[in-house]
């Protein structure tokens, strides 16, 4: 039997913004019955990510967030207002907020699966491109251009320049940016220094690379060198076991830190279970929107809150194949929607308290906590996930929670696998510890 014990007298800090994602709520009819806003709001997503929402024409379409939608005329005054085309991106950062949660904004492009490609080139003027960028946060922020002031925090560079610039790929096969490293240096450095320079109190930072290692070394420690400011660095994961997240996590701390950016934040900002993208890409769409999508995210979820990770965020609450949170089309709750229900528990109590796994649980890695306790240490739970890749390997096992200290008292079980969805589960109380019956692919909450 695996075994976690948790020790809730040990606080470590604030339970993280684990449970952030990509894109915002579904908001359509002029009733707004139709979509997902209130199913939204009520998982208390901190933050929603703009990348790819002109893939959707409920968020905007092409007119939406892009830097090519807000500024579509590279030649125009980038300092007159009537350049500008803001309204669906305006739209779009209301439903955002109308949902309790803050835009975290990329600014860039989309990826372009197409063979021909329009707007992933590098800007012919880096300099000017940069203040596109500081207009576009003036307008959303500071009510330029007849705009608002809606204190986004967050401006990210650019998304995946590392894609294929390593390939040596023709253009018709690159995805999110043409040019090569170098190019890029350039670009970021000019808009980061330009943009913190204008907005010392923002968040600036990027690129969000996808996972090429040698690529993000580079450029980390070019950044180094240029003495190029950014306040939090982004990354990709896409993998078949929740613990490659955290062990990415725990790379990029190090290399950051060893170049200059100890007080960066770190953040996964796309992340989800992929088996593979080739053979196993029909598999992994199909499971996402599953019981075994919805466990992987609470695995996640709980292993990167006791990793060295400031930010996650699910890729992606968009309607897509990737989106294991709400249903596409109906807009309904699928099973992730109540992994993010026991995050959002997690994340009410505030306060992240020390979990121990056992050295069995150590090496197997099928099961991963996270604790939780408020201030005052009267309610206090744990999140609980299973996840076993493997499917010809997936039985119950039983696992034993053990208190450092004291032993439970009136402890309130809920279970999400195959049959329930977060509903009220058996346990029984062993030798001290609390032991429970988990399917290969399942996720307990426990409140006390």
């Amino acid at each position: 039997m695996q075994t976690i014990t948790i020790f809730p007298s040990e606080v470590l800090g604030p339970i993280k913004p684990m449970n952030a994602v990509n894109n915002g709520p579904v908001v359509a009819g002029k009733d707004q019955t139709r979509g997902n806003l209130p199913t939204y709001k009520a998982l208390e997503i901190p933050f929603a990510r703009t990348h790819d929402a002109a893939f959707f024409n409920g968020y905007g379409g092409e007119h939406t967030v892009d830097i090519s939608a807000v500024f579509p005329d590279f030649d125009a005054d980038p300092l007159d207002p009537a350049s500008y085309d803001f309204d669906l991106t305006d739209m779009y950062m209301e439903q955002i907020l109308a949902a309790g949660t803050e835009p975290y904004f990329r600014l860039g492009q989309k990826i372009e699966h197409l063979p021909k490609k329009y707007y992933i080139f590098p800007p012919k003027d880096f300099g000017k491109w940069a203040v596109v960028c500081e207009h576009l946060i003036r307008h959303l922020n500071e009510g330029w251009a007849n705009g608002h002031r809606y204190g986004i925090r967050y401006w990210e560079i650019w998304n995946e320049p590392d894609l294929c610039d390593w390939m040596g790929l023709p253009v018709s096969e690159k995805k999110t940016w043409t040019g090569t490293a170098e190019q890029f240096y350039d670009l970021f450095e000019t808009a980061a220094k330009h943009l913190k320079k204008c907005f010392p109190d923002l968040k600036i930072g990027g690129p969000a690379c996808c996972g090429k290692w040698e690529w993000e070394t580079a450029f980390v420690e070019e950044m180094g060198r240029r003495k190029v400011p950014m306040d939090f660095f982004s990354w990709h994961v896409y993998a078949k076991e929740p613990k490659w997240i955290a062990w990415n996590a725990r790379r990029i701390r190090e290399l950051l830190d060893a170049n200059g950016y100890a007080k960066t934040e770190s953040h996964c900002n796309e992340w989800n279970y992929v088996r593979n993208w080739t053979d196993g890409f029909v598999y992994t769409v199909k499971n996402i929107i599953g019981i075994k999508g919805a466990a992987y995210a609470a695995a996640a979820m709980a292993d990167c809150q006791n990793a060295p990770i400031d930010m996650l965020m699910y890729y992606d609450a968009r309607p897509t194949g990737f989106n294991g949170i709400w249903d596409m089309y109906a807009y309904e709750p699928l099973k992730g929607w109540y992994a993010f229900e026991a995050f959002r528990r997690l994340r009410r109590l505030g306060h992240h308290v020390r979990t121990e796994p056992s050295p069995d649980l150590a090496k197997g890695e099928e099961v991963y906590a996270a604790a939780a306790r408020c201030k005052s240490g009267a309610h206090k739970a744990v999140l609980v996930a299973r996840f076993v890749e493997e499917d010809e390997k997936a039985r119950p096992k039983n696992v034993a929670l053990k208190l450092a200290k004291g032993a439970w008292k009136k402890p309130r079980v809920r279970v999400l696998d195959a049959k329930r969805n977060l509903e009220p589960a058996p346990f029984r109380i062993e030798g001290g510890a609390l032991v429970l019956r988990l399917a290969p692919h399942s996720v307990a909450l426990v409140e006390w």
